[in-house]
């Protein structure tokens, strides 16, 4: 019998207690001996968090991040076959999305092996549901282009979609490019444009803020270097 594959969704950042996760990833956690994770340090303090009785030493980690080879994903899945389950971790939030473990996913699907989603923070969704702008059309749209000409363009067709469509526009960016990015929203687009700015959410310094561009001009959020998502609706 073939195992499964549980995508497991990690805290935000440093301020959590484990009692504030379901019962089902407490449960399961103990249980597993294979985990696919970004980040080994990451992964291996969130498991003893959960549970300080978890024998980390008995436990095979697989590293998935930029520097994985795509020719090892489907070794990470091998377990499966012998009949173990596995939990893939994401480094922060919901695994798979804005994440690599969407391509481990793909694989388990083309494999037929059970892919089971559990519940837990996604920094999108909470961002999207305290800004008060369309949630019932809505864009990921992922990173933003890093050079500024490419960035601008990005920035102006994201929000011309946003308007020919009401739709919101969803998007991050590395926390130490908050500032360039946030410059180049106040510069390229047009005063009157929504623009929601989600930093460090569900830890004790959160802010969430929805305004007009024209507001964020004058008024500079303390967002460098901290996990930050953008939305606009125009």
């Amino acid at each position: 019998m073939k195992g499964k594959l549980y995508l497991i969704p990690t805290p935000l950042g440093e301020e959590f207690l484990p009692l504030d996760y379901n019962s089902q990833i407490k449960t399961l956690l103990p249980n597993l001996k294979f985990f696919i994770v970004e980040e080994l340090k990451t992964a291996r303090r969130f498991l003893k968090k959960i549970d300080s009785k978890i024998n980390i030493n008995e436990i095979t980690f697989y590293i998935l991040n930029e520097h994985t080879q795509s020719t090892e994903y489907e070794t990470f899945l091998k377990p499966i076959e012998a009949g173990n389950n596995i939990g893939l971790l994401s480094e922060a939030g919901c695994p798979a999305i804005a994440d690599p473990g969407a391509q481990i996913v793909r694989i388990a699907h083309s494999k037929n092996f059970n892919v089971i989603p559990l519940i837990g923070p996604s920094s999108i969704i909470l961002a999207l549901m305290a800004s008060g702008l369309n949630g019932q059309s809505f864009a990921f749209c992922g990173y933003i282009p890093v050079k500024p000409i490419e960035r601008k363009l990005k920035i102006l067709q994201i929000e011309k979609r946003s308007k020919t469509e009401k739709q919101t526009q969803i998007f991050i960016e590395a926390p130490y490019r908050n500032i360039s990015i946030f410059n180049a929203l106040t510069e390229s687009c047009n005063p009157e444009t929504l623009l929601c700015i989600a930093c460090n959410i569900t830890q004790n310094n959160e802010f969430i803020k929805t305004k007009k561009i024209k507001y964020w001009k004058n008024n500079v959020p303390d967002i460098n270097k901290k996990p930050t998502v953008f939305l606009i609706l125009a």
